[in-house]
């Protein structure tokens, strides 16, 4: 399918007292058959962590698991021996490779915590698990700005898969190009906030898009919009 649309309407929703989370592919107890990834983007979560809560200690093993807060701030504590604090304005990556375990807790024991799970499915499996992060440079207007990719680039954070994440601040009724890196990947964009168009598209927060048959997109402002783009491969 060229163009396939994912409503913010259409999400599964998890309401737990500790934690609000939203689910645009099939996870925990939300099941969409039509909605079980796109390639391989295996889960987009929008979660809200409550003060003083989190996820208890628990394992991965071969995904590309990228969490990005976008208020308050997250307790990592992992099996490597990895114990950091997750800030907005900040971003992590942890390649779970042959088996890892970890937490994740709100930073503030009485204010909420907000941030996206992203996974990913990885390239090349049973790894040796490892884990970075990284504070994101501030972003310029209108242009996206290439956060995690494949290469073993000091600006951007490594993924095992040939995968591109990328982030744009988009003016009102301004315009950014995107390009894709390898042919017969996937684009997968997701408004955090704003509104955009996108392939003849208007796409309001939380909503999201994916684009198999174009090199290249517009994505033009209608109201100032922060973007979030996956390219990934589709099998």
């Amino acid at each position: 399918m060229p163009i396939q649309l994912f409503p913010a309407a259409d999400r599964g929703h998890g309401t737990y007292g500790w934690l609000d989370t939203w689910h645009h592919f099939s996870f925990a107890n939300y099941f969409n058959p039509l909605r079980e990834k796109y390639g391989v983007l295996r889960v987009l979560n929008d979660d809200t962590l409550e003060g003083g809560t989190g996820f208890n200690e628990h394992p991965h093993q071969n995904m590309e698991i990228i969490s990005i807060p976008t208020e308050g701030a997250l307790e990592h504590l992992d099996s490597m021996g990895n114990s950091t604090v997750i800030h907005c304005g900040e971003m992590q990556i942890m390649s779970a490779g042959t088996g890892i375990l970890h937490s994740e807790f709100n930073h503030s024991g009485t204010e909420q915590t907000k941030f996206f799970q992203i996974w990913i499915f990885p390239k090349k499996k049973n790894i040796i698990p490892c884990y970075d992060q990284k504070k994101i440079a501030s972003p310029l207007p209108n242009v996206f700005q290439t956060l995690v990719s494949p290469e073993n680039d000091s600006d951007t954070l490594f993924i095992n898969q040939d995968a591109w994440l990328s982030r744009a601040f988009i003016s009102s009724r301004g315009e950014v190009a995107y390009h894709k890196h390898l042919p017969g990947n996937g684009i997968f964009l997701f408004i955090i906030s704003g509104e955009t168009l996108v392939s003849g598209q208007t796409l309001k927060s939380r909503d999201a898009i994916g684009i198999t048959d174009e090199d290249e997109i517009q994505a033009k402002g209608i109201v100032d919009s922060d973007v979030l783009l996956i390219e990934v491969p589709m099998q």
